[in-house]
């Protein structure tokens, strides 16, 4: 009689893409639409895209939000919770990133805690890497994990053709396979580590 078990393997790793730019006329749904493309690829993980503008939470100074409002947050707040990892997609305006991201990062905490987050970046000659630096502060007050590797869209907008395809896709694509390794190790290891003992900040 055949006693071995076979291990279960475990549960795709649930990934909230969070599209953090609102303004009109916006590249950011180009720059989401290629990176689920990516991630659809990659083993072991499963997305979902929280954009801002569909979001459409109060102002974060709006301690008393009316029902309306208070439902969106929640909503929000349930997708969160229910990812195990984090991509922010942001550009960079003015050397900084978008304000209704920095709301809906303010709206939350316990959500974000001990969960890894990776960036993928566009704007100018930059990238939208400053944005990032300055992202990578707020989101250690909120007691996560930042991937070290990035990927980032230099001159965005001369980088993609009509259709939403890189033109020149290899050393990009290389990049995003690099990220969602460095993301997969990390929300595993702290799914597992989560499980075990419930964090407490």
């Amino acid at each position: 009689m055949d006693t071995t078990t076979k291990a279960l393997a475990p549960a795709p790793l649930k990934v909230a893409v969070i599209l953090g730019s609102n303004r009109e006329g916006r590249f950011g749904p180009v720059i989401a639409d290629w990176f689920l493309a990516r991630a659809a690829q990659y083993d072991g993980i499963e997305t979902e895209l929280i954009d801002v503008v569909t979001a459409r939470l109060p102002d974060a100074l709006s301690f008393s939000p009316g029902p309306e409002a208070a439902a969106r947050v929640a909503a929000v707040s349930e997708r969160l919770a229910a990812a195990d990892a984090f991509v922010v997609i942001t550009p960079e305006y003015n050397h900084s990133f978008p304000a209704p991201l920095k709301n809906l990062i303010d709206w939350h905490r316990a959500e974000w805690q001990a969960k890894p987050v990776a960036f993928v970046s566009y704007g100018g000659r930059s990238g939208g890497l400053r944005a990032v630096e300055q992202l990578r502060q707020v989101f250690a007050e909120m007691h996560t994990v930042t991937v070290r590797d990035t990927v980032s869209f230099h001159n965005a907008g001369a980088l993609f053709d009509d259709e939403g395809n890189h033109r020149d896709p290899a050393d990009v694509d290389a990049a995003a396979k690099a990220l969602l390794d460095q993301l997969a190790w990390w929300g595993n290891a702290l799914r597992d580590a989560r499980n075990r003992h419930p964090y407490s900040a």
